[in-house]
């Protein structure tokens, strides 16, 4: 079964339907960053203040680190999706592959670093 039009086949494109998906993913976690974003800024301000002790002790607590780390999981994912589309619409042969590969390393790189503070504070001892 062939899929878009012909000249869509000779290139490889395929028809409208396969960004679909990724629209759908978009808006799906557009929808997780408000819900979560909204949450940690509620979260900050009931903080008794912003100082390293308080901070570090509320990252301590399970119920505040699971959708920290559900936070940026989903922000970095929806970060990748946007900017892939700005990507393949604006960046054309070689620079493109060069631009998604960039793209996918420092989200990931930075998306692991972020977890990473988070999970190593949450499970750290007792805190100060």
């Amino acid at each position: 079964m062939g899929s878009g039009t012909g000249l869509g086949r000779v290139r490889g494109l395929g028809s409208a339907r396969s960004g679909s998906h990724h629209w759908w993913l978009q808006r799906v976690t557009a929808m997780g960053n408000v819900v979560l974003v909204l949450w940690f800024l509620f979260a900050l301000v009931r903080l008794p203040s912003l100082s390293y002790e308080s901070v570090i002790g509320w990252i301590h607590s399970p119920l505040n680190a699971v959708p920290l780390a559900l936070m940026i999981i989903n922000v970095c994912w929806h970060f990748r999706l946007g900017l892939q589309v700005v990507i393949e619409d604006y960046v054309h042969g070689g620079m493109r592959v060069l631009a998604l590969g960039l793209l996918h390393f420092w989200t990931f790189g930075t998306g692991g670093f972020a977890l990473y503070a988070i999970l190593k504070i949450a499970f750290a001892g007792t805190p100060a």
